[in-house]
């Protein structure tokens, strides 16, 4: 997309899951009021003081907003991300419980510094005669995702990431990222890549993530799916074909199994 830019800040999370924020990280903080959504297959509520993360905008569906509902989001592209996330092994960490549930609950302290993160980077932002705003930018950026980091902790646990499992790691999601799952849905495909033994690889995950490796396959696979079954171009053979499922039968089971629901409950 030619000069998409780097920031987008809204004040509302109707539109979140619109094309033009494909490749965005979304950023939110509720000031009031509260909204509904669905984020990769799950319900959840996002609440008064509660800040949230979607990795991925385009899994969120059916928002649903209260009458006062206040929000901040602010969108920060893939690239733009990828400059401020400081170098930290916790990130990784971070990333793959945000996967799970993108909301934190925060206590009155964590919500003063989230309000203050967000209000500087809308007036930095708004400063686009700076002579050097993308470096304000980027700063602004960082302070908000080590608070992130922080607050990741202080909320869910204390265990550090060692450098080589957040290799592993990092290694392994690269992978899913990738699309390898299309057609590797077994452990060892991956600890092969890695050149580690399938028991390793889930034991790393399962020490980072708190999920061990099949769990991360089958989720991004799933996910992958849901999002294809709602596009009615494409028939459910174009779609089991494009995973090599070696039926129409398999897949279906495939479906009903990680997604509770039969493939065409996904086009009522």
């Amino acid at each position: 997309m030619p000069n998409r830019p780097d920031i987008i800040i809204e004040d509302s999370l109707v539109n979140v899951g619109d094309e033009r924020f494909d490749s965005y990280l979304c950023h939110a903080f509720c000031r009031q009021g509260y909204c509904t959504f669905t984020f990769n297959n799950k319900e959840f509520c996002f609440k008064a003081g509660d800040c949230l993360i979607f990795t991925r905008c385009d899994t969120v569906s059916h928002v649903v907003e209260s009458p006062d509902f206040v929000v901040d989001a602010i969108y920060v592209s893939q690239e733009f991300i990828e400059v401020c996330t400081p170098q930290s092994n916790y990130g990784m960490k971070g990333h793959l419980a945000l996967f799970v549930n993108p909301i934190m609950r925060l206590n009155p302290e964590q919500q003063e510094v989230c309000m203050l993160n967000f209000d500087y980077i809308k007036r930095r932002y708004a400063f686009t005669n700076h002579h050097f705003h993308r470096e304000v930018m980027i700063n602004a950026i960082q302070r908000m995702i080590i608070d992130f980091f922080d607050f990741h902790v202080e909320l869910n646990s204390q265990t550090k990431v060692s450098s080589q499992y957040a290799q592993i790691m990092e290694g392994f999601i690269g992978l899913l990222e990738n699309g390898d799952f299309y057609h590797n849905r077994e452990v060892s495909y991956y600890s092969d890549k890695l050149c580690v033994t399938p028991k390793y690889l889930s034991e790393v995950a399962k020490k980072v993530s708190g999920y061990p490796a099949n769990y991360w396959i089958t989720r991004y696979t799933a996910l992958e799916i849901s999002r294809l079954l709602r596009n009615r171009s494409l028939t459910f053979t174009d779609i089991a074909d494009l995973f090599g499922f070696s039926s129409q039968s398999h897949f279906s089971r495939y479906v009903q199994k990680y997604l509770g629901a039969k493939p065409t409950d996904f086009r009522e």
